[in-house]
C-alpha cells in the first residue's frame, strides 16, 4: 500500500511538473508572439477634415462599437475587470497631449484601426480591428478626421493584465489578436450605397463579427477567455 502511494505521488509530481513546463513554454510563446512585428501595407488614404467627414465620423463611432471601449468622450474606460486577474483598458486616442495617437499620421491609423496593428508593428492585442477591417477608405477617413478634432480628454495608454491561463492560451493559438484572424492583403470594401439593401445591412454587420462570428451565428466569442459569456446570435442589421 506504502509503495502505490509512493508512485502515485512521483507520479503526480511529475505530472504537475510536465505541466507548468507546458505552462511556462506556452507563456513564453505568447511573449513571442505579443512582440512579433508585422508588415503592413497601408492603404495610402488621403486624411480629411470636412464638416461632411467630421459628421460621418462621428455617427460612425458612435454607433460602431468605438465608445464600449473607449468612451464617448474618447478618453479610454475600463471595458473588462473580472476580479481574478483579467483588467482590460482602452487607451485615451483623443489629440490630448501624450495620448497614444498624438502623433499618428494616416497610416498610423490604418494600421490600428483596420489592421490591428501598432506603428512600429507589433499586434495591438486588445484592438478588434476584425470588426473594422472591411470599412471603406471614405468611411474610415471620415472615422479619423471625427476623431482628430476630438478635445482632448483625460486618459492614459491602454492597460492589460493577463492571468497566466489567458496568457498560455494566447502562446497555444487558442486565444488570439486581431491581427492574426484579418487577411491583411485583401483590399478595402468598395463603397456600398446607404440604402435600406441587404448589401448596406452586410456591410454594417461586418462591426458585428468579433462577438457574434463571421456567420452572425452567436456562441463563444473568438479568442475570448474560456470562463467569458457566450455570445448571442445576433439579428440581421438594419442598414443606416
Amino acid at each position: 500500500m506504502k509503495l502505490w502511494l509512493r508512485r502515485a505521488g512521483i507520479g503526480l509530481l511529475v505530472l504537475v511538473v510536465v505541466l507548468a513546463a507546458a505552462i511556462a513554454l506556452l507563456v513564453a510563446n505568447g511573449h513571442r508572439k505579443a512582440e512579433r512585428r508585422i508588415d503592413i501595407a497601408a492603404a495610402g488614404v488621403p486624411e480629411r477634415g470636412d464638416a461632411a467627414a467630421i459628421e460621418r465620423g462621428g455617427y460612425l463611432f458612435r454607433s460602431r462599437g468605438c465608445t464600449d471601449c473607449h468612451g464617448r468622450d474618447g478618453g479610454g474606460l475600463t471595458f473588462v475587470d473580472d476580479g481574478k486577474g483579467l483588467h482590460l483598458h482602452a487607451p485615451n486616442i483623443t489629440p490630448a497631449a501624450g495620448s497614444v495617437v498624438a502623433s499618428y499620421r494616416m497610416d498610423d491609423w490604418d494600421r490600428a484601426i483596420r489592421h490591428g496593428v501598432a506603428p512600429g508593428g507589433r499586434p495591438l492585442l486588445i484592438m478588434p480591428s476584425e470588426d473594422y477591417n472591411r470599412l471603406t477608405n471614405d468611411d474610415f477617413a471620415a472615422l479619423v478626421a471625427y476623431l482628430r478634432q476630438m478635445p482632448p480628454a483625460a486618459g492614459g495608454p491602454a492597460e492589460l493584465r493577463l492571468p497566466m491561463v489567458v496568457r498560455a492560451l494566447y502562446g497555444a493559438g487558442i486565444v488570439r489578436d486581431a491581427a492574426e484572424k484579418i487577411d491583411h492583403a485583401k483590399a478595402p470594401s468598395a463603397p456600398v450605397p446607404e440604402a435600406v439593401t441587404a448589401e448596406h445591412g452586410a456591410y454594417v454587420a461586418n462591426a458585428c463579427i468579433g462577438c457574434h462570428g463571421a456567420a452572425l451565428q452567436g456562441g463563444r466569442i473568438p479568442g475570448a477567455p474560456p470562463s467569458g459569456r457566450p455570445r448571442r446570435a445576433s439579428r440581421p442589421a438594419k442598414a443606416r
